[in-house]
């Protein structure tokens, strides 16, 4: 009979990972530390008929198979948790311990599997007490087991067969010298040292990216946590409102906003609250909160009654950034902590101020609050996004919740093209296409609307459905339709962008990857080449539309602004010499 109990840095078999293996067979306690090596455990567990275990079927086991596929678990398990509920008993292995009067604790009796998460992290900090008491915590967990086997199988009245006799489980689990420790040293390198900005982030796009960070609450009664990350110094206070959180940011002028946040409802869902006639059809829950559940990270539906002002809030202040040309996405800090290789959220803030001044972020963080804490490492998620080491989790429907991936793909390279009428837009984006970028424009998907409706192709009909996207709060759903069209390619010219919505669509897909430029010319310029071009539509009448007026806006949003005043000579080198840049700058990778 295998006892055995893991230690973990969490309760996510994704994320998180085992740090102390102990087991008891055969008379012997045994202990595995990470890092060692494990072919002790792979005997044992090849010489065993039945593991036991408490709660191993959903965690245990699943760990083990995952981080040691070569151990060969034995054939029959037996996972306490359920053959307790069977004669009543229910609860965690701590309760039920209480409820049969079991005492092996001693000591340690108040290290519950939280404080053993901080225990380990101490260990790694140098504290090699905390490895011991971790380690006793394990093996008193083991112990116990087999008490509380014994108990299980009073209370099923199982009788030894003519041949055998009872079998005392606790002495199996707790065997002789159980309760004595063995002698560890220091973590190794390996294991003690974590990645900082430098090692990950260093050398690339964002080192210079300015990004806000926001730890939004459901209220704002209450304070939010907000941080400024340029590069990585950070600055932070405590917002309040949202008329305080939208000018505290926009006057930051940052690249890229990250929100601690549901920004959009589950698709087929048109609100928050219970009385959506979709409530019973399309549930609660996105496809990223179930992504999460599946992963072991425990994860509050978007639209739980105590989550709905919060997923209003943040959808609402979301939009109000995005119809300013601010690019905004939603961030998951939890696994960022994982990386940085601090205790989630709910640690305490001496741990978040440690594992962040490790990581390398530059203030003053021993004024800091937990929530402006979780404001930092919100954008630290957004400086991941912004150089593609991320996992964009949603749907077509949905916008992804985004995941920190240190082996994420590398975001596309776009150049978006925006500018008045006759500026030579397209005669730029053409010439890009010609230098191996893939060409999309947002009226190519206008027209496939208008041949739905049966509609003609003019200039008129497209500015009028143009408007009507806008106006119906579409705008990201025909930017998504029009990059869709070139697929997967790695370099992408879109062509026409219209409202500051397009802008902060391009920005959130590509991050630092992506370039804004913003073609001009002089009007009476614009008015010849309208006019040799023979388009559909007197000019003052096409520049005088809803969906033109909007186009001066997109000069304040734009990277680069090139006024195409010369020759058709002219604009070859120039689409040659951004390309170039735009190579070079966006296609920096973390050393």
């Amino acid at each position: 009979m295998l006892f055995l109990d893991i230690e973990t840095t969490g309760l996510s078999h994704h994320y998180d990972e085992i740090t102390v293996i102990g087991w008891s067979i055969g008379g012997r306690a045994s202990t595995m530390i990470k890092g060692e090596s494990h072919q002790r455990l792979r005997a044992d567990a090849k010489d065993a008929l039945a593991l036991v275990t408490f709660n191993g079927i959903r965690f245990d086991q699943r760990f083990i198979r995952q981080e040691f596929p070569d151990v060969a678990l034995p054939p029959h398990h037996i996972d306490l948790m359920y053959l307790c509920r069977r004669v009543g008993l229910t609860g965690g292995q701590k309760a039920i311990e209480r409820e049969l009067g079991l005492s092996l604790r001693g000591e340690i009796a108040n290290v519950d599997g939280f404080a053993a998460v901080l225990l380990w992290h101490r260990y790694l900090r140098g504290d090699l007490a905390a490895l011991e008491t971790l380690v006793r915590y394990n093996r008193a967990d083991i112990a116990a087991m087999g008490a509380i086997f014994d108990h299980v199988i009073d209370r099923l009245h199982i009788e030894p067969d003519l041949f055998l006799k009872r079998a005392a489980f606790k002495t199996w689990a707790a065997p002789s010298g159980w309760i004595e420790i063995p002698q560890f040293g220091t973590a190794r390198t390996e294991l003690s040292s974590a990645p900082d900005f430098d090692q990950l982030l260093g050398g690339s796009p964002a080192e210079g990216a300015r990004i806000v960070g926001i730890d939004l609450t459901g209220s704002e009664a209450r304070g939010s946590g907000w941080c400024l990350l340029d590069g990585k110094k950070a600055s932070f206070k405590t917002v309040f409102t949202d008329e305080e959180i939208l000018q505290q940011t926009l006057s930051s002028n940052p690249d890229l906003v990250s929100i601690d946040s549901p920004l959009c409802l589950p698709a087929g869902r048109t609100s928050v609250d219970d009385a959506d006639p979709g409530r019973e059809r399309f549930g609660i829950m996105r496809e990223c909160e179930r992504e999460l559940k599946r992963r072991g990270v425990n994860v509050y539906p978007c639209l739980l009654p105590s989550m709905q002002k919060l997923t209003a809030r943040g959808i609402r202040l979301a939009t109000s950034f995005r119809n300013l040309g601010v690019p905004v996405i939603e961030s998951y800090p939890g696994a960022a902590q994982d990386i940085m290789r601090i205790p989630r959220k709910g640690a305490g803030v001496e741990w978040l101020k440690m594992g962040l001044a490790d990581f390398g972020v530059i203030c003053d963080l021993t004024i800091a609050s937990h929530d402006e804490l979780d404001a930092i490492t919100s954008a630290l998620v957004g400086s991941f996004h912004w150089v593609g080491l991320v996992e964009a989790m949603g749907t077509s429907e949905e916008p992804p919740l985004i995941i920190p991936k240190l082996d994420g793909k590398v975001h596309p390279t776009i150049i978006g093209i925006s500018g008045p009428i006759a500026a030579g837009k397209t005669t730029i984006a053409r010439a890009l296409e010609k230098l191996g970028f893939a060409y999309t424009r947002f009226s190519l998907v206008i027209d496939d609307e208008l041949r739905v409706r049966g509609q003609p192709l003019d200039r008129s009909h497209r500015q009028a459905l143009g408007t009507e996207i806008n106006r119906t709060g579409k705008q990201s759903w025909l930017a998504e339709r029009t990059l869709s069209r070139v697929g997967e390619a790695s370099a992408v010219v879109v062509d026409g962008l219209r409202f500051p919505e397009d802008h902060a669509f391009l920005a959130e897909r590509a991050g630092g990857s992506y370039i804004h430029v913003y073609i001009d010319a002089d009007e009476n310029m614009r008015r010849e080449r309208y006019k040799e071009r023979a388009i559909d539509g007197d000019f003052d009448a096409v520049a005088s539309s809803d969906v033109e007026r909007q186009v001066e806006s997109m000069r304040s949003l734009a990277h680069q602004v090139f006024m195409n005043e010369g020759s058709m000579e002219d604009i070859d080198p120039w689409a040659v010499k951004l390309a170039a840049e735009v190579r070079d700058e966006t296609c920096q990778s973390p050393s």
